[in-house]
């Protein structure tokens, strides 16, 4: 094995944390969980962003946000927990890459779901049809890659994040770099967070970066 292989495939920053930083390190990884990741950028779109939801009454993205709630958060999260109680899965947190397969085939259906009823409401703007495409194609590209080894799921999150913005902020008028510096910032302190409680390898996480940008890239052609 090669210096730059022993590199990618290193595990950790540090091989013996301290508390405060493990402490802070699976903070980071909850906060930042694949899950949330959709609706926190939704919720963004919804109620921060002065014009992507346009001429939308507030009833109206209400409804919107509890639905990409539903699809992305509680949907799949019951149906993995029942899958566990039906001991389809061995474990909620999805350590092994048997049970990773299994959760991304559930998580695929409501991400679907949510992208097919998004896109066919007429009052969703083209940037948030977009988006969630991008969160359904990157749960298809992390269950491929997952058949061969075990990607990082937050580091899919993270590259889809900052792709996003990257990609709405050519086209947003009101585009501010603040949007893209938090995402790198986030991006950085959850990726850190994974390599400092052992969960992934370099190589892990930057492939799932690289499938969590191409993911959100090729939706924003549709």
């Amino acid at each position: 094995m090669n210096a730059a292989s022993e590199y990618l495939h290193q595990p950790s920053l540090d091989k013996h944390p301290s508390r405060t930083v493990r402490f802070f390190a699976h903070f980071f990884s909850a906060l930042f969980h694949p899950l949330l990741i959709s609706s926190y950028v939704f919720s963004f779109l919804v109620y921060l962003h002065p014009a992507a939801f346009e001429g939308v009454d507030p009833h109206t993205r209400n409804l919107r946000m509890f639905s990409m709630v539903l699809f992305t958060i509680f949907f799949p999260a019951v149906s993995l927990f029942l899958a566990w109680r039906l001991k389809l899965i061995k474990d909620l947190s999805l350590e092994n890459r048997q049970d990773r397969l299994v959760g991304f085939i559930v998580t695929m259906f409501f991400y679907f779901w949510a992208s097919y009823v998004f896109r066919n409401l007429p009052d969703t703007p083209a940037v948030a049809a977009h988006f969630v495409l991008g969160t359904f194609l990157a749960v298809c590209g992390a269950w491929m890659c997952t058949i061969f080894y075990k990607v990082s799921l937050h580091a899919v999150a993270m590259g889809g994040l900052i792709s996003f913005f990257i990609l709405f902020g050519r086209e947003d008028p009101y585009a501010s770099g603040l949007y893209l510096v938090l995402s790198i910032l986030i991006c950085g302190l959850v990726c850190s967070s994974r390599l400092i409680l052992g969960a992934h390898n370099r190589f892990e996480l930057i492939t799932g970066f690289f499938v969590g940008i191409i993911a959100q890239a090729v939706a924003w052609l549709f």
